[in-house]
């Protein structure tokens, strides 16, 4: 996993808008059209954000007959959360006291 690329593209407030709409719709997505009413973007910009998004494999389209379907790639979502957890607590010398007791 690049997390460079991934979080990269996260550092942007409208890509950050964008994911989190997607990841709240969940694996069956959205239609371009239906983003771009939804986050207020006209389609060139929507286009730009997804698209480095979908770069960072963060979102996968595909297509539902003439419509264009968006929707976050949780598989990666959990790639990303494995490698910022993987370091919690490594060089502690007692467990960490969280929450999910990644330690």
């Amino acid at each position: 996993m690049d997390a460079v690329d991934v979080l990269d593209s996260l550092a942007h407030g409208r890509r950050l808008e964008l994911f989190r709409l997607l990841v709240r719709v969940g694996p069956a997505g959205l239609p371009a059209g239906e983003i771009s009413e939804r986050a207020a973007l006209p389609p060139a910009s929507r286009n730009f954000h997804l698209s480095r998004l979908e770069a960072a494999g963060l979102v996968q389209k595909r297509r539902d007959g003439r419509r264009i379907l968006y929707a976050a790639d949780f598989g990666r979502v959990q790639e990303l959360a494995t490698f910022l957890v993987r370091e919690c607590c490594v060089e502690a010398s007692e467990p960490c006291d969280t929450p999910d007791g990644c330690c």
